[in-house]
């Protein structure tokens, strides 16, 4: 009998000490979990028109080398996928260009590489597809326990049914559906770049979402990222430019809940 009883109690220890183990090892690796990044890019004509395209993709290529080399505090993600929002016609499938395809380039290898894939030819931009192929690839991969963010960078407009009255054009907006991204994950943070005030206030306003965390920046504040670079510094040593990316493209806003 006192020979089963400290069997059993050695048991329970031994299983006490795994749980434990185990308690601590997840807590240390959920103090700051690896996020994964989603960028999209608008590579449609009416971007293009709208002269920030090629400032868009050089603070891409910043923005992209800034997070892979874990620069200023900016957070190194786990998976990175990069892809078009735009197409010749709705639902088209997009090529998700993955962590590798940036790795080890430079800046201005990254900006060559973005011109190269992301040309802007698109007739339209289809944020719906891009939304549910994030959603595919999170689920594939098995993401669902890392942060998701999705920065888009684009004028954030939706495109135009022909026929359709520019007075109805707010209706697309409540077309937008993010239902794909909603608890997909346990954070989902969508950040719009380039877009303005209207059209952000549009996004906050008119487009359907629950759990989703939604940031907008102006096209006129993005314009300003180049005035933080300074010159004599190298990119490690740009501290006012990482520091501007912090809090103004990757802030860390609430949830649409709370």
């Amino acid at each position: 009998m006192m020979r089963r009883r400290a069997m059993a109690w050695s048991l329970l220890a031994g299983v006490c000490v795994a749980f434990v183990t185990a308690a601590c090892s997840l807590q240390r690796g959920e103090q700051k979990p690896r996020l994964s990044l989603f960028v999209g890019v608008d590579a449609s004509g009416s971007f293009y028109n709208s002269g920030d395209y090629d400032d868009a993709l050089s603070f891409l290529a910043h923005y992209l080398y800034g997070h892979i080399n874990g620069l200023g505090g900016l957070d190194r993600p786990r998976e990175l996928f990069v892809a078009s929002i735009g197409g010749s016609s709705e639902g088209e499938p997009k090529a998700f260009h993955p962590y590798l395809d940036f790795t080890g380039k430079s800046v201005s290898q990254i900006e060559d590489s973005l011109r190269e894939w992301f040309p802007p030819v698109d007739k339209l931009t289809d944020f719906n597809a891009f939304f549910q192929q994030v959603a595919r690839i999170v689920k594939e991969r098995n993401l669902v326990l890392s942060p998701v963010s999705i920065m888009v960078v684009s004028d954030g407009v939706p495109d135009l049914t022909p026929g359709m009255a520019k007075a109805e054009a707010t209706d697309l907006y409540n077309a937008i559906d993010l239902t794909s991204l909603e608890y997909l994950a346990r954070s989902v943070t969508l950040r719009m770049t380039y877009v303005s005030p209207k059209v952000g206030e549009r996004w906050r306003s008119l487009v359907p979402r629950q759990r989703i965390r939604l940031w907008t920046v102006d096209a006129e504040i993005m314009r300003g990222w180049n005035t933080q670079i300074v010159p004599v510094a190298n990119l490690e040593a740009q501290n006012r430019l990482w520091g501007w990316i912090r809090d103004n493209v990757d802030f860390r806003v609430r949830s649409a809940g709370i």
